[in-house]
């Protein structure tokens, strides 16, 4: 676990705070506008979880939804508006791409409408062959 002046990063799914990662999620994300409660629940409960805390406030979130072996697929990145432009996105970012158990996958996904100059500092590019990648998507299925 990498620190910044006080703020820390933690896995331990006991100090995710679901009421702040549901309200980002539901209320201000572009991506799960009106996720419910339980579907945030279930993600998590489902998922390797990444916090980035202020002492005990949750102040960012990042899941990875993964096997630990062959992929990763990294989702609902967020830093609070007002903890923005402190170095915190890089610092999850750090955290996630060198924890001992992500590593040696043989790939790793992600979507994104608007942070893709933070994602490439980390090694990401955008899709190679993209004819090779398909998909089933449930437009607006929180609505």
């Amino acid at each position: 676990m990498h620190e910044k002046k006080d703020f820390y990063i933690s896995t331990d799914k006991s100090k995710m705070d679901i009421e702040t990662i549901h309200h980002y999620l539901s209320e201000e994300s572009y991506w799960a506008k009106g996720v419910s409660r339980e579907i945030v629940e279930k993600s998590i409960a489902n998922s390797f979880c990444f916090g980035v805390f202020h002492q005990d406030l949750q102040v960012g979130f990042a899941k990875v939804i993964t096997d630990f072996t062959t992929i990763a697929y990294l989702g609902d990145v967020f830093i609070l508006d007002e903890f923005r432009g402190l170095g915190l996105s890089k610092l999850l970012m750090e955290n996630i791409m060198n924890h001992p158990e992500l590593q040696g996958l043989r790939r790793w996904i992600l979507l994104t409408a608007d942070a893709h100059e933070l994602y490439k500092k980390f090694g990401w590019n955008n899709i190679k062959e993209p004819a090779r990648w398909m998909e089933v998507h449930t437009k607006n299925p929180y609505q």
